[in-house]
């Protein structure tokens, strides 16, 4: 705590105004529209290899954080106070820190497939901000954050050789996703089945059992997606420059949309907040990675007519 408290000395209106806006880049939409620009537009192999370093991370920090149960800085030290701006997205139990997690996944993720060395830097100074500012907020300790960075950095580079090696060919890629759709099920399991003391946080528990339901749905997705695409859809992902905008922006319209407006009617259908989040997620990755992407020969074609 002597750390945050030394950050909580030194704010600023500037400091907190900058930094709040910068946490957010830690935060799953960003993961998903960087996972999705990159599987649509750049390469499919380092889209899946992003899926992966995301669904691995998020398994373990889930795990991590109902397995130590330590509660947010605030409420251990009671006369430590936070950004208030970050209270609102600093839910759950406080080691590790998903944001920095998320970041690290994300950012540190495109610094080690892109070979522009800006693009490289710009990537570390993103992932360092956004894990300093946990701290500055007040919203995670030293320990935290720390975790998170040496765990994300830790799958960021052992996954990318991993992903290479089972990108060339079919059978391996289903035992990566095979791999992935176990530790998804060992975590339900966890979540279910694990004896939580008493004074658990009923709303943390309930929250991490949700997410257990989205991440396995999630992985059941892209498994399902990646057989598709091998087998049928092989689609496209070049295209000229404007088509590329429109093609993401039009896209990601729709799966936010799917992901937003499935919500109520899947939880009133299976009148369980788990199993229709699993479905959520798992319709919502189908929309991202087959459904959108079957138009893209169409779009790969606009720009080769206008080329013409």
């Amino acid at each position: 705590m002597s750390v945050l408290y030394a950050l909580e000395g030194i704010r600023t209106p500037f400091g907190d105004l900058f930094f709040s806006a910068v946490t957010h880049l830690g935060e799953e939409t960003v993961f998903m529209v960087a996972a999705i620009f990159v599987f649509w537009c750049v390469s499919k192999k380092e889209g899946y290899y992003l899926l992966t370093v995301g669904f691995l991370g998020t398994i373990f920090n889930q795990f991590l954080k109902l397995l130590f149960r330590i509660p947010r800085p605030w409420v251990k030290d009671p006369d430590f106070t936070i950004v208030e701006s970050a209270r609102a997205e600093a839910t759950g139990y406080s080691f590790p820190s998903g944001h920095t997690q998320s970041a690290v996944g994300t950012f540190g993720g495109i610094a080690r497939f892109v070979k522009r060395s800006w693009v490289r830097l710009v990537c570390v100074v993103l992932l360092l901000l956004v894990a300093f500012s946990r701290m500055y907020l007040g919203v995670h300790t030293p320990l935290d954050v720390g975790v998170s960075f040496v765990l994300g950095t830790l799958l960021v580079l052992a996954v990318y050789p991993l992903m290479d090696w089972a990108y060339r060919k079919p059978g391996r890629m289903a035992g990566l996703f095979g791999v992935m759709a176990l530790l998804c099920a060992a975590e339900l399991i966890f979540v279910y089945g694990y004896p939580f003391p008493a004074d658990i946080d009923a709303a943390n528990l309930a929250s991490g059992r949700e997410n257990a339901w989205k991440l396995l749905g999630s992985v059941v997705g892209v498994a399902l997606s990646w057989g598709i695409d091998v087998k049928w859809l092989r689609f496209e992902t070049r295209a000229r420059w404007w088509a590329q905008i429109a093609k993401l922006a039009i896209g990601l319209a729709l799966v936010i949309a799917v992901r937003t407006l499935l919500k109520a009617p899947l939880l009133a259908l299976f009148g369980d907040a788990g199993i229709a989040g699993c479905v959520r997620y798992f319709l919502v990755v189908l929309t991202a990675c087959v459904l959108w992407p079957a138009t893209f020969g169409w779009w790969s074609r606009l720009g080769e007519r206008q080329r013409k």
